[in-house]
């Protein structure tokens, strides 16, 4: 029997055409996949439903899943969680037969349901009167595996020739989508790790040792009370619960106000509001009420099961602060430097002192007044500046 003639031509030589040197201009793959289908229909293969599955390197999400079935011109995108590999859509699915190493799943839908695979998706594209699938991996380098799967309401379903045809776009489609998705996965790692803004400002280049800006920012710097102690007495899975819970409670307040984590230091977090956006400061303050809420309901799910409530410090100023590239010569950090960083990082020391969980200094406090109710706490002394600095408690 002879191997099958992969130069063969098929209905998709143009579509492979146009995956080779007319998507150089798309940035997403969600829009050229949704695009590749439409072309599969123009050229005669009956395609009624498409979808491909991208494993993705995010501290929430194991994957993405972009749909398209007839009409749509855009594909329908979901994030699929970690635990979906624990659940019914994904047990016995064409996904979990991929991942045990299946190099194609194919089902007849038109046959008795009871001779084929038992899992729900068979069974609703029958009831979308859709009559053969077919699912193959998309190979990326170094041994990555994706996956895309093809449905069609032919009678009959799909044949040799429609085969053949999805068949050749697969190794081009590889590599078009690898590209795409490498460039997402590096922005996303980078935001994950550096933040968003920073993330933007190194893909577009700003990469070099000592290369920055000048920015006017508030300034927030938290703390976590007693962790040496807690680190010291629990068990560590139970440290890196309670770290994850209280960094939650903080950050996200944070970001759904505009502020962006440059980064996590030990127990701490070192946040900046810029102060080119509109009520910044006020800003600020808002997701410090938020987080407060946030670590005590925190507190009220720790104490059902005995643990000692969290403590915490936060001093806030503002100030110009120098953002970018500090380091070795091999190893940077994007992070913000500068007196108005030192005073927050002394503020944030001082509500240990001063018994107050949020000090704020008098710069930063005349941009709220009068719009929060501030307490205010008199002249202290700061490590490190000459003259005592007014300082404001904010109870929120």
């Amino acid at each position: 029997m002879n191997a099958p003639d992969n130069n063969a031509p098929t209905q998709a030589d143009g579509v492979v055409d146009w995956l080779t040197n007319g998507t150089r201009d798309e940035r997403f793959i969600d829009d050229i996949f949704a695009q590749m289908c439409i072309r599969l229909q123009q050229v005669g293969i009956p395609l009624k439903r498409s979808t491909l599955h991208i494993l993705i390197n995010h501290p929430q999400w194991l994957g993405a899943r972009f749909m398209w079935s007839d009409g749509m011109r855009e594909a329908e995108i979901a994030l699929v969680d970690y635990e979906v590999r624990e659940r019914s859509e994904y047990i016995g699915s064409a996904a979990n037969e991929m991942q045990e190493g299946a190099t194609e799943v194919r089902e007849n839908l038109e046959r008795d349901p009871s001779l084929g695979r038992k899992h729900a998706l068979y069974d609703e594209m029958r009831e979308k009167g859709l009559t053969d699938y077919v699912a193959w991996p998309l190979y990326h380098t170094l041994g990555k595996r994706h996956l895309i799967t093809f449905a069609t309401d032919r009678p009959g379903g799909f044949d040799h020739a429609h085969i053949a045809a999805l068949k050749k776009l697969l190794p081009v489609l590889s590599l078009v989508s690898e590209i795409r998705i490498k460039n997402r996965l590096a922005r996303t790692l980078l935001e994950t790790y550096v933040g968003s803004h920073a993330a933007e400002l190194i893909l577009a280049g700003a990469t070099r040792r000592g290369t920055g800006t000048t920015v006017r920012a508030a300034i927030m710097i938290c703390d976590l009370r007693d962790f040496t102690k807690i680190s010291d007495n629990w068990p560590r899975d139970d440290v890196i619960d309670l770290l994850n819970d209280y960094f939650d409670a903080m950050s996200e307040p944070i970001a759904r106000h505009g502020g962006e984590i440059l980064k996590f230091i030990g127990d701490g977090l070192l946040a900046i509001f810029p102060l080119h956006a509109p009520n910044a400061c006020a800003n600020l303050l808002h997701a410090v009420t938020e987080a407060r809420r946030a670590m005590a309901a925190l507190n009220e799910r720790n104490s059902a099961t005995s643990r000692a409530p969290l403590n915490y410090g936060i001093g806030v100023h503002v100030g110009d602060v120098m953002y970018g590239n500090i380091g070795s010569s091999s190893r940077l950090d994007f992070t913000v430097i500068g007196p108005a960083v030192n005073m927050a990082s002394r503020l944030e020391a001082l509500t240990k002192k001063l018994g107050r969980t949020v000090l704020l200094s008098r710069d930063f406090a005349e941009l709220v007044e009068p719009k929060f109710e501030l307490e205010h706490v008199g002249k202290h002394e700061v490590r490190g500046f000459s003259d005592p600095i007014e300082l404001f408690a904010y109870q929120g």
